[in-house]
């Protein structure tokens, strides 16, 4: 086996063309073996989308022994490299990713990042949070994918904050019927008022799962966390740290506090030219 991998990564390392080196990483990641997760960590850096998208679905599938890894790597300058790091962290829904991808979805310039971090607050292993973290970390997650609905100029990120909506709906506890209600509400509003058709269609799909109570299973067996008791102790110390920063930019004046007012200035008044 030792033999396999380091010869699957040789072929990476030697690839002297773009298809050359798109044929070894697939191959590399086709072979699901944690050894190769540092070299296809280091393929995200290289300037060949194919290879970067082989090697993020290899990431994915390898979960959560990639994510220190790549956690490790979005404290990197190289912005192209961490862009698909946060794709891979979105697909395998790993707890110690969320605050990354909570920021990333609310913020990121890019569009496809912003996309990819949508969609995975929703798909999240939610299963595995404890009880006493649950409740911040969905709240949170809510709040971001509402934001995201609601503000984001893109219908491609308005798209997969619907995905992830329901997919956080179908998750969220009996005990929290009201964040469901919001996000009902936020479909209703969307359903009439988004301007991309595609987006509507998507909210009218969401709609009729939420309504028929079908909840879309990954067909993978829900393990216990194998995060340890430290790990919890970072999440939550990473929620507590952005909860604090977001008072501190409402009470600096966060711009959304006044975009309706602003809107309602550049309005002119009944007749005006």
């Amino acid at each position: 086996m030792v033999d396999h991998l380091s010869s699957l990564i040789r072929a990476v390392d030697a690839a002297d063309s773009s298809p050359r080196l798109l044929e070894a990483v697939q191959n590399l990641a086709a072979a699901h073996l944690e050894g190769a997760i540092l070299t296809l960590i280091a393929t995200l850096s290289y300037n060949n989308p194919g290879a970067a998208v082989a090697a993020v679905d290899g990431l994915i599938q390898l979960g959560e022994p990639a994510v220190p890894a790549l956690l490790e790597l979005l404290d990197l300058h190289n912005y192209t490299a961490r862009a698909w790091a946060i794709r891979a962290l979105a697909g395998i829904g790993d707890p110690r990713g969320l605050v990354t991808l909570l920021g990333v979805a609310t913020a990121d310039f890019a569009m496809s990042v912003r996309r990819a971090a949508a969609r995975g607050l929703g798909t999240m292993k939610w299963h595995w949070f404890p009880d006493h973290l649950l409740e911040m970390a969905q709240g949170e997650a809510l709040d971001a994918l509402l934001f995201v609905a609601q503000q984001d100029e893109e219908w491609v990120v308005r798209y997969s904050s619907v995905v992830g909506l329901e997919s956080l709906a179908n998750a969220i506890s009996a005990a929290n019927p009201e964040w469901r209600s919001q996000i009902q509400a936020q479909f209703e509003h969307m359903a009439s008022h988004d301007s991309s058709g595609a987006v509507r269609a998507r909210v009218w799909m969401a709609q009729q799962r939420l309504q028929s109570q079908t909840v879309i299973q990954s067909g993978i067996e829900q393990l216990p966390s194998p995060l340890s008791a430290t790990d919890w102790q970072m999440i939550l110390e990473k929620l507590y740290e952005r909860k604090g920063e977001e008072r501190l930019v409402l009470a600096a004046g966060d711009p959304r506090l006044y975009r309706d007012l602003a809107e309602s200035i550049a309005q002119p008044p009944n007749g005006a030219q």
